[in-house]
């Protein structure tokens, strides 16, 4: 990320009266935790966050970034240059998703496994840096997408601030925006494991297969870009629409068949109906969604 590039392109933005008084709640609210940690992926959701902390808190708030095989090349760089940016004390930990069994299997509700693990390590670390909250990135609208992770940051007593004070994603947008953050006009940039179809186990070879063949796409203009694992080692493309026709047009279609074979790809596929997040959602049954709410303690 070219930070001083992106923030000269960054619109001017005056907040309406009601954004500007979800604003300062968020800070009240902030304020009222005396210290936190914020689970920092270096989004648009955890940026606004980690932004509003330092502000309310100072060097009482910490922003902290777990790392793993799931994350996609360049996003620690990322994470660093936009904490460097905000002002606030940044910690790097690892992460061990992997290590777990039910994780590895990827089931539909894979994301509870992952967040149990990363807000099971943020707690033990919050203890040693004497913080007396954590909190995600969590805002209004997830509260109505499928969301495992959810049940673990109330197992792990987590707070989610910008849900709290009714945040949505486009109102974070122009919170960003107007306190000059580059990420205002970022786009969701979730976990490679979030590209293996559920059911087909997670790897370290698989995420980064993923990793290098968005990597490739991205290197010839495609941006977004999601390539999705499928049972076989096969890969399924995902483009805006209107770039549909340039991927499938020689000699570009040939240059991507053969380097995403060469990555360890089978099969290589292109999705017509183009870029979407979550796509791979549409596997989740309705008794899995039910399972996965209703599950017991651990």
């Amino acid at each position: 990320m070219d930070a001083a590039k992106k923030s000269a392109d960054i619109p001017p933005v005056e907040l309406s009266a009601e954004l500007a008084a979800k604003r300062d709640a968020l800070l009240a609210l902030l304020r009222s935790f005396g210290s936190c940690v914020v689970a920092f992926s270096g989004g648009l959701d955890s940026t606004v966050l980690a932004k509003a902390a330092q502000v309310a808190l100072g060097d009482r708030a910490i922003a902290a970034t777990g790392t793993s095989p799931s994350m996609a090349a360049g996003e620690l760089e990322v994470c660093q240059e936009l904490a460097r940016q905000i002002g606030i004390r940044h910690e790097i930990f690892s992460t061990g998703e992997l290590e777990h069994p039910q994780y590895r299997q990827n089931p539909p509700d894979r994301c509870y496994y992952c967040k149990s693990d990363l807000f099971t390590r943020l707690q033990e670390l919050a203890q040693q840096w004497q913080v007396a909250v954590v909190c995600d990135g969590a805002n209004r609208d997830d509260l109505a997408d499928y969301r495992p992770g959810s049940q673990a940051a109330r197992e792990n007593q987590v707070r989610s601030p910008l849900a709290e004070v009714g945040l949505g994603k486009e109102e974070l947008r122009q919170l960003a925006a107007w306190w000059q953050l580059p990420v205002w006009n970022k786009p969701a940039t979730p976990c490679l494991a979030s590209r293996i179809a559920y059911g087909e186990p997670i790897t370290p070879e698989r995420l980064e297969m993923i990793d290098q063949a968005e990597r490739f796409l991205r290197s010839l203009g495609f941006e977004p870009v999601r390539v999705r694992y499928h049972r076989g080692d096969l890969a399924r493309i995902e483009v805006p629409r209107a770039e549909l026709d340039r991927l499938l047009a020689s000699p570009v279609r040939d240059q991507v068949a053969e380097r995403l074979k060469q990555l360890g790809f089978k099969f290589v596929s292109v999705d017509l109906e183009g870029f979407r997040s979550g796509s791979l959602n549409v596997l989740v049954s309705e008794l899995s969604v039910a399972s996965s709410r209703t599950r017991g303690p651990r």
